[in-house]
Formats: C-alpha cells, structure tokens, sequence
C-alpha cells in the first residue's frame, strides 16, 4: 500500500489529512487516559471527577473511529495471514480487493445510518446523565473519520485492483 504521505498528489494529501486525524485521535485517547487518572486521584482524595464515566465513552467511541482510516490506508487492520500465506499471489491480491471493496461499503453504509443517528440524537435532544453533554456532539468527528475511511477505501480499492490485475497466477 505505501505510506500515506506517498504517490500521487492527492493521495499525499489525503494521507496527510488521514494521518493528521489518527494523531488527534491519539491525543483524544491521552485525554481520556487523564481523565481516568485524574478520576481515580480524585477518588483516592475524596474529591471525585463527575462524569468521567460519560468523558471516557464518548471519547473512547471517537478516538476508535479516528483510527479507522489511517488502518485501512495503511493496511495495518487485522487479517489472519495464516490462511493468505500459501495461497496464490493472485488470490491473495483477489482476497485483498474484496476486503477493501467491503471497507468501502461498510463505510458507507456506516455513515449514512450514523448521520441518520445523529440527526435522531440531536432532535430529541439527549444529553449524558451527569454533565448533560448532548451526546449527537460526539457523531461529528466520527461521521468524519467514516467519510475518511470511505475515502481511504476508495485508494486502496484502486491499489489493490492495480495489484490484482498485476498478480502472476
């Protein structure tokens, strides 16, 4: 597949723009991770961190989603190579298409029905129990990392298709 700051003008682009977005994922994760510390510090001294229940879920849910398009640009979701390992290269390369053409329409159909949520979400207007964030905030970064993995789908659908199309029998 490539690292996602090579090929062609675009595909760095969008490479950068994926791998930007897994990184603020990952600083999301460290929030959350300070949270959890912070609330378990507070517990200990008597002084408890409200809602760090609803903080850690909402960050979690987002920071997994962030991760998603950076995996499917670079390759790096999980496959279980014991069973590609001795097949063919053309059947590996077959096996890789499908599974990047599936990517694409997972996140397709992903961002539609959770858009469909969110707009739920925020009609009727629900909220978290104790800090009383409205929880349809949390479905805008994570509608954006589904239109990114379409979007990263739709480059590794090309490679792997190029690929297959190149595999020896």
């Amino acid at each position: 597949m490539g690292a996602p700051g090579t090929g062609s003008p675009v595909r760095r682009l969008v490479g950068g723009v994926i791998t930007a977005w897994a990184i603020l994922g990952g600083v999301l994760l460290l929030a959350v991770v300070a949270i959890n510390v912070a609330a378990v510090v507070g517990g200990i001294a008597g002084l408890p961190l409200q809602g760090d229940f609803e903080l850690t879920e909402m960050g979690v849910a987002v920071a997994v989603f962030a991760f998603l398009p950076y995996c499917e640009l670079t390759g790096a979701n999980v496959s279980a190579d014991i069973f590609t390992t001795r097949l063919k290269p053309r059947a590996r390369a077959g096996l890789a298409l499908m599974g990047s053409l599936a990517a694409f329409v997972f996140s397709l159909v992903l961002l539609w029905r959770m858009s469909a949520g969110a707009i739920d979400q925020r009609a009727y207007n629900y909220t978290t129990a104790i800090l009383q964030v409205p929880v349809w905030v949390a479905f805008i970064p994570i509608l954006v990392s589904l239109a990114l993995l379409a979007l990263a789908a739709l480059f590794t659908l090309g490679a792997h298709a190029r690929e297959a199309g190149r595999a020896h029998v």
